[in-house]
């Protein structure tokens, strides 16, 4: 199970790990492992975590640099229970990402992340840095692969080439062959008019 899995669905109680998707709805499965269904898609909306950004005094960032600051900040400033005070909420997250935008960002989007935080380090889902590694593993292969894809046809075009050049020397060998032909031919009908002549003259 990785972040990039997790979604939260609307009308339902904490998140998912997306199993797979389908036209009408998707097949999930709770954190714990235990609770795997399907939810249609007719009365729930599926957002995958990663895809969330937050609103900042500059530009978004996504929603997993925030659960970031909490897990790196979190021997310091303890993360509050999702019934703690407004206050004390406003001033966990000025403290450990000053750059949030309190105007934009309610209440009720703080203690959502509060609430999910927990859910995603008990299911050991907060490795980010890990998971990054991992995908660029799994990119470089790729990258071999597509250049091996890019020389191959090229290779061919060349192969193809090479008869152009056979053609072309056949052709030409004709143009002299008929060249010859013509001459050789000009040279008898000038043969036989001196021939012709020198008869006359005989007479």
């Amino acid at each position: 199970m990785k972040y990039k899995e997790i979604v939260s669905v609307t009308g339902e109680a904490g998140l998912f790990q997306l199993i797979s998707s389908k036209s009408d709805g998707a097949i999930v499965r709770s954190l714990d492992g235990k609770n795997t269904k399907f939810i249609p898609s007719r009365n729930h909306n599926f957002t995958p975590l990663e895809s969330i950004e937050v609103f900042t005094s500059g530009e978004n960032v996504m929603l997993a640099d925030v659960f970031k600051a909490m897990k790196e900040n979190e021997s310091v400033h303890p993360v509050p229970g999702t019934n703690a005070d407004n206050k004390v909420v406003k001033g966990y997250f000025q403290q450990i990402f000053p750059s949030l935008d309190e105007e934009r960002v309610y209440q009720s989007d703080m203690k959502k992340m509060l609430k999910w935080y927990p859910q995603l380090k008990n299911a050991d889902l907060l490795k980010f840095e890990e998971e990054q590694v991992e995908e660029e593993k799994t990119e470089e292969p790729e990258e071999t692969v597509h250049k091996e894809a890019v020389e191959e046809p090229k290779k061919k075009a060349k192969n193809k080439e090479q008869p152009v050049k056979a053609k072309e020397t056949k052709t030409s060998t004709k143009k002299e062959d008929t060249k010859k032909k013509a001459s050789a031919a000009k040279d008898k009908t000038s043969d036989t008019k001196e021939k012709a002549s020198s008869k006359k003259t005989k007479k």
